[in-house]
């Protein structure tokens, strides 16, 4: 039996998904805690709170991808969940897959860097090889183009700053921002990574051209150097 009550309402302020999203953001709540504010309340038949019930659904199906792939009558088979919540999770979903699917198109700004892993997500965040692209901006941080560099494992000879600045110079691109993927899955960057991102923002400063973020994407979250702040 879980210690929290059925209903969200009845949880003590400090545990309640949605007042953690107020406080917090989004992103600061785990998958499980995303879908229980979904779920709204619990399984009553089974004693479970909310949480309980999302966990459950989570386990059950592999994650919010499983989730997301689940027919309505597979969910529709878990026990507490009836057309009202399997239509909420099919609609909340649906609309992240629509939103994760919208392109950074050319001559729109950047707004984020959540910008850039939208884009690239779709394409790199299963690719097995490495691969290394430079999107170029006009001085409104507006998108020109992106250009592949390189394929395979980052390293000073694949990312040549001669290599990754040519196209930059031919469309007179004002300001750039550096993506890559990371095959295994954990977007953390590696010292190799570190190394050619400074190596590269110092070429840039010298050419006056402005290197705005470096993105490294990995399964389902990325890595953004101007985010934690070392650009």
């Amino acid at each position: 039996m879980s210690r929290y009550p059925t209903s969200i309402k009845e949880w003590p302020a400090e545990d309640r998904p949605r007042e953690k999203l107020l406080e917090n953001g989004a992103q600061a709540l785990t998958d499980t805690e995303l879908l229980a504010i979904i779920l709204r309340v619990g399984n009553a038949s089974t004693g479970e709170s909310a949480i309980d019930h999302a966990r459950h659904l989570l386990s059950q199906f592999g994650g919010l991808k499983g989730i997301e792939e689940a027919s309505v009558s597979e969910l529709r088979k878990i026990t507490g969940i009836g057309p009202a919540k399997v239509s909420q999770i099919k609609a909340c979903l649906e609309i992240a897959k629509r939103i994760g699917n919208h392109k950074w198109e050319v001559g729109q700004p950047l707004r984020s860097s959540e910008d850039v892993f939208r884009h690239f997500r779709e394409s790199l965040e299963t690719e097995k090889r490495e691969l290394f692209y430079v999107v170029l901006l006009n001085n409104k941080n507006r998108k020109i183009r992106e250009v592949k560099i390189s394929e395979g494992s980052l390293t000073a000879s694949l990312v040549h700053p001669r290599e990754v600045y040519n196209p930059v110079i031919r469309e007179s691109a004002a300001a750039v921002i550096f993506v890559h993927n990371h095959p295994s899955g954990d977007p953390a960057p590696s010292q190799e990574d570190i190394e050619i991102t400074r190596r590269l923002k110092e070429v840039g400063e010298v050419m006056g051209i402005r290197v705005l973020d470096h993105v490294v994407i990995g399964l389902e979250r990325y890595y953004s150097f101007s985010d934690r702040g070392i650009l």
